[in-house]
């Protein structure tokens, strides 16, 4: 549950930094169901201020804020083995996007980063919106 920061530090803090959105992340998808996990693979997140020029063109977006995250990877039920030297599953997370929908909505940072990796995956797997917003319930 969130809870309001009630010490008013927040002179003398920063924004979260890249390791911090990265370790929000683990923290998210350790809480996901077990089930879950185990059919995602292997998954490593990494974090970035922004999205690379080529995924704004190649999605066709008209800002690098209009993107929070990204999952690339072999899509579950994709035929044939893995090509060698095929990298692993990966989500990306673009932390000024995300500080920036944080900013303009009523959310706590933990819930939009579950809230994004949970998108990301559930893509993935070919989950509605639905299916996916029932998943986000039963996080930890």
């Amino acid at each position: 549950m969130a809870q309001l920061d009630q010490s008013r530090d927040w002179a003398s803090r920063m924004a979260p930094s890249l390791d911090e959105i990265e370790a929000l992340a683990i923290e998210a998808y350790a809480g996901l169901p077990p089930e879950f996990r185990a059919l995602s693979g292997e998954i490593r997140f990494f974090v970035s201020d922004f999205p690379e020029d080529e995924v704004v063109s190649d999605m066709g977006l008209e800002s690098p804020f209009d993107i929070l995250g990204l999952f690339e990877g072999r899509p579950v039920g994709a035929s044939g083995t893995p090509s060698t030297g095929e990298m692993p599953n990966r989500i990306l997370l673009y932390r000024r996007p995300m500080l920036d929908y944080w900013a303009e909505h009523e959310e706590t940072l933990g819930d939009l980063v579950t809230h994004v990796l949970i998108h990301e995956i559930g893509h993935h797997f070919g989950l509605s919106d639905e299916d996916m917003e029932a998943l986000e319930a039963s996080a930890g």
